[in-house]
């Protein structure tokens, strides 16, 4: 006897997903440049079709059940069969097309931002979008086809691998070192000032590179940026700590306590079936050959 689910229908499954991503009805709407009564009649449809409600909305948006968390990893899934077909009757030599790359502020602006230029080079077809992020991206949601960062990310459909590490550690101005002085051991930190992260929106605990070299630093000047501790150590607010690749923009800063230093791993994720698609095979490749390549150097002591 037949059931209404043997009448689902793909096109509603996908236009789910899209309501999952905009979190709303009405971005789902601009998304798919249909109506909002079409995403909502839709939306209930494939609500009677799987036998309940899928999403429950708040006053922050809408908000998965269990039946529509059920259903959207059941859909996911057929998308990425979708999508490994596709690439299956396609040319599977053929590199083109567009890998989302997700990392941190800092990996993003200080250490890839630049040397992408030769990807573009070697995949001139190959097109790169590099999408920062302050917390960890769900690849398993597509949110990015890759993701580089400071930690190994949770998720039984990753593929993640170790590809290299780097050294973290303590900076400060020429001008800052002039009017304090010079730190000779670590003992001597207790005097001095510090630019660090803000407490309450520290998301990653693989950020607190300087908690890690100094205990109970006086802070004086702090953001959720990186870059903005780095300026503002640049300045003379304080000492700072930053990832050795920091260094390659050149913004006087001087190296104190080199004794002192952390070292961080760098985790590359990439769905399954996602991993193998050309594409992805050539970003993924490139990384690896670019991290390795410059390990030694990030490992070793910093000279700015």
């Amino acid at each position: 006897m037949a059931t209404a689910i043997d009448h689902l229908d793909w096109d509603d499954l996908k236009l789910f997903l899209t309501v999952v991503r905009c979190k709303s009805v009405t971005g789902a709407a601009r998304e798919l440049k249909i109506s909002h009564s079409t995403v909502s009649r839709r939306l209930a449809r494939l609500e009677y079709t799987v036998g309940g409600a899928l999403v429950e909305r708040n006053p922050d948006g809408l908000l998965l059940t269990p039946a529509g968390l059920i259903t959207m990893r059941r859909a996911e899934e057929i998308e990425n069969g979708v999508n490994a077909l596709r690439s299956d009757v396609s040319n599977r030599d053929e590199i083109r097309g567009t890998v989302r790359l997700a990392t941190m502020e800092g990996i993003a602006t200080l250490y890839l931002s630049k040397r992408l230029v030769e990807l573009s080079e070697r995949h001139p077809d190959l097109d790169l979008e590099l999408v920062t992020s302050p917390q960890s991206v769900r690849v398993a949601r597509r949110e990015a086809d890759l993701f580089l960062s400071f930690f190994k990310p949770r998720g039984t459909a990753l593929d993640s691998q170790l590809i290299g590490r780097f050294k973290t550690g303590l900076f400060a101005s020429k001008a800052y070192l002039e009017r304090n002085g010079v730190p000779c051991y670590a003992a001597d930190l207790r005097e001095h000032r510090f630019v660090g992260y803000i407490d309450e929106l520290v998301q990653l605990e693989s950020v607190l590179w300087l908690e890690e070299l100094v205990s109970a630093p006086k802070i004086v000047f702090s953001s959720n940026s990186m870059m903005s501790q780095m300026f503002a150590a640049s300045a003379g607010a304080g000492i700072v700590a930053l990832p050795e690749f920091a260094r390659s923009l050149n913004v006087g800063l001087i190296p104190v306590l080199e004794e002192l230093h952390g070292v961080r791993e760098i985790w590359m994720s990439a769905h399954q079936d996602l991993a193998y698609l050309p594409r992805v095979r050539a970003v993924k490749q490139f990384l690896k050959e670019l991290v390795r390549r410059d390990e030694q150097r990030l490992l070793r002591k910093a000279q700015w």
